[in-house]
């Protein structure tokens, strides 16, 4: 039975000694440790079942902290008890490569394991709401412009934004800022949609201040930090129909039975537009390898090798069947290399 814990980036202050407790004791075992993003959860779940299944390595430990809980817990240092991988929904920033730097974590190897998208979702009931990402920005942005000048987000109906969209409240669950979904949301959506507006740059000068004021999302009850947990988000979707919820795609793909996406700019997210990159809000996925840590954490190399596989991320692959929008077949290829020289 496979190892897996769910936690919620709310609860991260507390998180980091259960964490480390937990790692401990995996080291103990001598079992692989990953922790990082709700959205790559479900994929590194099925590949470490399976590598547990298979192989001659016990089941990996396999824990949802969020991309940005993730990246403090795998940075905090190369010592063995740390963790040996970060699932993440984007990219490692900067200032998150400083701090593994300053921790003595130095050599990590990216590895990208395919695609997703980020969906605005709601109970499947009438038709599919049509959205725009100038939309959601008015409808979740702290401060709109209005007469040339920015002013509190003052819209509480979908219908104040667009005369085309629904009469009713705005209501949109998301995850918390440690959340690398919350992180890629409010760069393709948040910034894009305002970096250039007049109002916001006659108010912030500099683009690093405007960058951020663009990605403050309103705190007056319109918006709702439900957490890692897509399922008891989903279950607030079930018994409120008007309301949305920002996840991956793999979970709508899931759940087809039960929720519908929005289309963003007139493109719905499907396998086809995700890979083709022409749904607004696709994203690769990524496994960040700890390199200190091959050879001392016993198969670390090997599942490096097994989540490459084209079993698991090809396109009959287990992580597909979970929802995964596999990658090309050059760039798994590639992504093979790179897992066969982790060293």
């Amino acid at each position: 039975m496979i190892k897996v814990r769910r936690m919620k980036p709310r609860l991260l202050l507390s998180v980091f000694a259960a964490v480390s407790l937990a790692a401990s004791a995996a080291r103990a075992g001598d079992v692989i440790h990953l922790v990082g993003s709700g959205t790559v959860f479900p994929f590194s779940a099925i590949a470490a079942e399976q590598f547990g299944k298979v192989g001659k390595f016990k089941t990996p430990i396999v824990e949802a902290t969020g991309t940005g809980g993730g990246f403090k817990l795998f940075c905090d240092g190369a010592a063995p008890e740390t963790p040996d991988i970060n699932d993440a929904s984007r990219a490692m920033v900067d200032e998150e490569k400083i701090f593994c730097t300053r921790n003595g974590v130095g050599a990590i190897t990216d590895l990208v394991i395919g695609y997703d998208g980020i969906v605005i979702a709601r109970k499947k009931e009438g038709a599919a709401p049509a959205l725009t990402k100038k939309d959601l920005f008015l409808a979740l942005a702290r401060e709109v412009p209005e007469n040339g000048k920015l002013i509190a987000n003052p819209y509480h109906n979908w219908k104040e934004i667009n005369p085309g969209l629904p009469d009713e409240p705005i209501k949109v669950y998301g995850t918390s800022p440690a959340s690398g979904t919350r992180d890629t949301f409010v760069e393709m959506v948040m910034v894009a949609s305002c970096d250039k507006l007049p109002e916001f740059k006659a108010a912030y000068a500099d683009a690093r201040d405007r960058e951020r004021a663009c990605g403050l999302i309103r705190e007056d009850g319109s918006f709702i930090e439900a957490g890692e947990d897509y399922n008891a988000t989903a279950e607030k979707l079930a018994n409120d129909p008007t309301a949305f919820a920002i996840f991956g795609y793999s979970f709508l793909d899931q759940n087809r039975s039960l929720l519908q996406a929005a289309t963003i700019d007139g493109i719905a997210p499907g396998f086809d537009t995700i890979s083709s990159e022409k749904y607004g809000l696709s994203r690769r996925l990524h496994m960040y390898f700890k390199n200190a840590h091959v050879g001392k954490t016993p198969g670390l190399a090997e599942f490096a090798r097994e989540i490459t596989s084209e079993a698991a991320m090809g396109p009959d692959g287990y992580m597909v069947a979970k929802g995964l929008v596999p990658l090309s077949d050059a760039d798994r290829a590639g992504q093979r290399v790179l897992a066969a020289g982790l060293k």
